[in-house]
């Protein structure tokens, strides 16, 4: 069975724009090689952390938003952790309702940027 989840995570703030894109790819291709089916990414760029995590003070976010079984889900996380440019990750998994809301929240960002083009 084919659940909706939603991943952030935090790539430490000591790699280059290219080391980013790199890690980004590699997740990307993970969830699509594994059966999943990535509906809406977003990049957040570097944004100071709340606290100090492995003396780091910033950190480059990223959301991934999701189709997969929760099997994957597990394997996703595994290699979240085996990744030293990952400083922090948080999979949830959405329900009916919060996937509406999501979805409403992309439409509104798709039509705001329609506007401004």
């Amino acid at each position: 069975m084919m659940n909706q989840y939603e991943t952030v995570f935090i790539a430490t703030p000591v790699l280059s724009e290219p080391q980013v894109k790199e890690t980004v790819k590699k997740f990307r291709d993970i969830i699509a090689d594994n059966g999943g089916e990535l509906i809406h990414e977003e990049d957040w760029g570097m944004k100071k952390l709340a606290y100090p995590i492995q003396k780091k003070t910033t950190g480059f976010y990223h959301l991934f938003e999701f189709h997969a079984t929760p099997a994957f889900v597990d394997k996703l996380e595994t290699e979240f952790r085996r990744d030293e440019k990952v400083i922090r990750f948080m999979t949830v998994k959405l329900d009916k309702y919060a996937a509406e809301y999501s979805q409403k929240r992309r439409n509104l960002q798709k039509e705001k940027s329609e506007k401004e083009a």
